[in-house]
């Protein structure tokens, strides 16, 4: 066992792939081994939540101070981008092909996959290749959730269910884990270790919910939907963050991009999407079925694609000269030094 956990440990990122496609497999094959019931079912099927709360909490104490500004830059620009890119090819589609659809793929699903992104696996993404202000963008990244944005993006904005106490609900675990963070140092280091241990568990819960049969039911256009999901809204929100960065003159060694590849994905959320929008306007039922499968397939299709467009950015950019700890020296110097301290 020893022998490969180490020979993991040499890949880049295999101790979050390999869990999250372990129970993928296990749910789509032999899904009573996850509802067995008591702990096992608890921990392995429905401990996503909890998980993330805790991974929240814990990541919001390793948060400082004056990292919060550039936190929050960077989710707002992320989020424009992914949204502007699903605007974009939604309203394309829509207007500039025949019948209003590509290759079968329609607009509702175009934006409401693309506009989408999945919180837990950016949470879980950039704890293992991102810093502390990658983490700390999913604050306004997380307004992506449901079908807000996609309504908006309809015509239809006032119609969704969406309150302030379902935000405060998101932000509380990482706002209380901040305070704590910034006002105890001892606290904050008993609870760094948290990230790293936590991680694997939760994608695991994550990947119990991915069903690999949903692929063969919605055919290549389902498929399609997904590697348009990975390349284009996730390229786009990693061209906003650079020029983000351009703009704010960062130095080129601290352009960090993994924060843009990490939102390239849409939640299991987005599914219910098309019928909430067929709700909010009824000329939407007769596409909602349609949608809603080309939906499901990006949702497993990003699912599995997104770690290894992860590990391929990180190598990318480190390469070039380009790291998340250079970015994180940026925002927090005195930081880095506490945690490198030079001999005088």
């Amino acid at each position: 066992m020893d022998a490969m956990f180490r020979t993991l440990g040499k890949i880049p990122g295999a101790l979050l792939i390999v869990p999250l496609f372990l129970a993928a497999i296990i749910n789509t094959l032999v899904p009573e081994v996850l509802d067995l019931g008591s702990f096992t079912t608890a921990l392995f099927r429905d401990g996503a939540l909890p998980l993330i709360a805790m991974f929240f909490f814990v990541m919001g104490s390793q948060i400082r101070i004056k990292s919060v500004a550039s936190s929050l830059e960077k989710g707002i620009v992320m989020l424009l981008g992914k949204y502007v890119a699903a605007l974009l090819i939604g309203f394309s589609v829509a207007w500039f092909t025949p019948n209003g659809t590509l290759f079968g793929l329609v607009p509702l699903a175009i934006i409401a996959a693309m506009g989408n992104s999945n919180g837990a696996m950016y949470i879980a993404l950039t704890g293992q290749f991102g810093n502390k202000s990658d983490k700390g963008a999913v604050a306004p990244l997380s307004l992506n959730d449901g079908p807000l944005l996609t309504l908006i993006a309809l015509g239809a904005a006032g119609l969704a269910d969406f309150s302030a106490k379902a935000l405060l609900a998101v932000f509380l675990p990482i706002v209380l884990g901040f305070i704590v963070g910034n006002t105890s140092t001892i606290a904050r280091e008993f609870l760094a270790p948290g990230e790293k241990i936590i991680l694997p568990f939760a994608l695991f819960a994550i990947g119990a919910g991915i069903d690999l049969g949903v692929l063969v039911s919605a055919g290549s256009v389902g498929i399609l939907l997904g590697v348009m999901t990975v390349v284009i809204s996730g390229g786009m929100a990693m061209g906003a963050l650079q020029l983000w960065h351009v703009v704010r003159r960062h130095p080129k060694p601290t352009r960090n991009l993994i924060g843009g590849a990490c939102e390239a994905t849409t939640a299991g959320n987005a599914i219910a999407t098309p019928a909430a929008v067929a709700l909010a306007d009824p000329s939407y039922a007769d596409v909602q079925a349609v949608a809603t499968s080309q939906v499901a397939a990006a949702v497993v299709v990003t699912s599995v694609l997104i770690p290894f467009v992860v590990v391929a950015v990180d190598r990318w950019q480190r390469k070039r000269g380009v790291t998340p700890e250079a970015e994180e020296a940026l925002y927090e110097p005195d930081a880095a030094r506490e945690a490198d301290p030079q001999p005088a």
